[in-house]
């Protein structure tokens, strides 16, 4: 049984918090980002690991950066024998990393030494990459540098979005820590360290990334609202108020949806970008600069999100002439 402390910040970090709390580890104390104003009363809001780390009944620390040895007092009384960190927020001084004895463990959501940095998940979707993975790495003082001890392989669906991805890696994440930290416990455990080619960065996802060219591919933009679920949500124009997109995909999955109908549908060819070109099923076809997406879910300024054909049937004008953007 090894005394174990834990840092992390959001909810991506649950299910290794839980994971460790079943286990037959002692979870000595967590280590988590001070509360932060929330919502649209500003109050201020503890982070998911702070919850549930109470819920836990485990001592709790915020200090705002960790440089001096006041900062650091809470973590150095619970005497850990390994930290691990998971989406913690605050960078780790060499006084830390050096101090339990079997050292810090990363859960970093992707394969790397592809996507180091703060949003591998979005990047990964706005790349189309085919899949995303977990790798387990002891913490060393670059970002996300550290030879990794183990990696799980996922695959990113052709629907799934940010959050979806979230959910299943932070889950993939918690069972290979377990593993990782078995095979410490046993003296088996080996780290490599990262390749030195096929290095990416991902650079914290900004809400201004959310709108959308309409100029740019089908294909792009299917990936853009993907990734931009659930923040900060891609979005558009209309008649000059906002309107976010939800849920969308490209033409590519519509061809047979379209095929044989025997009304008229404008093509990009003879459409500039952006224009809406009709609804087929639940379905809001709109022209992009190469092929054509088709939104399902979306949501008008001050309004919640709903599907389509309910938009339609909301637009008074109807949708000859439209365009967004």
């Amino acid at each position: 049984m090894l005394r174990i402390a834990f840092a992390g910040t959001p909810e991506f970090a649950l299910p290794a918090l839980d994971a460790l709390a079943a286990s037959t580890h002692r979870l000595v104390g967590a280590l988590t980002q001070p509360d932060r104003p929330a919502g649209r009363g500003r109050e201020l809001r503890a982070s998911a690991v702070k919850q549930r780390a109470l819920e836990l009944g485990l001592p709790v620390s915020q200090p705002a950066r960790l440089a001096s040895e006041a900062d650091r007092a809470e973590f150095a009384a619970w005497q850990a024998e390994l930290l691990v960190v998971v989406a913690y927020g605050l960078l780790l001084p060499p006084a830390v990393l050096a101090s339990p004895r079997l050292g810090c463990l990363n859960i970093h959501a992707s394969l790397l030494p592809r996507w180091r940095g703060a949003a591998p998940i979005q990047r990964a979707i706005l790349a189309g990459d085919a899949e995303s993975g977990v790798s387990i790495m002891r913490m060393d003082a670059g970002l996300d540098t550290g030879p990794v001890y183990a990696q799980r392989r996922v695959p990113i669906g052709a629907r799934m979005t940010s959050a979806d991805l979230h959910e299943v890696l932070a889950r993939a994440g918690a069972e290979l820590l377990l593993e990782v930290i078995a095979s410490l416990e046993r003296g088996t455990a080996v780290a490599r360290e990262q390749a030195t080619d096929g290095v990416t960065y991902a650079h914290k996802l900004e809400k201004r990334e959310a709108l959308i060219d309409w100029s740019a591919s089908a294909t792009h933009i299917a990936r853009q609202v993907r990734a931009c679920n659930p923040w900060p949500i891609a979005e558009t124009l209309i008649a000059g108020q906002q309107l976010r997109i939800w849920q969308a995909d490209a033409l590519a999955t519509m061809n047979e949806a379209l095929r044989g109908q025997a009304d008229a549908l404008a093509t990009p060819a003879s459409a500039p970008p952006g224009t809406v070109l009709g609804l087929r099923g639940d379905r809001l076809l709109v022209a992009c600069g190469e092929g054509v997406l088709a939104i399902e879910r979306l949501q008008g300024a001050g309004r919640r999100a709903i599907g389509a054909a309910e938009f339609a049937r909301g637009i008074a004008r109807g949708l000859d002439g439209l365009k967004l953007g």
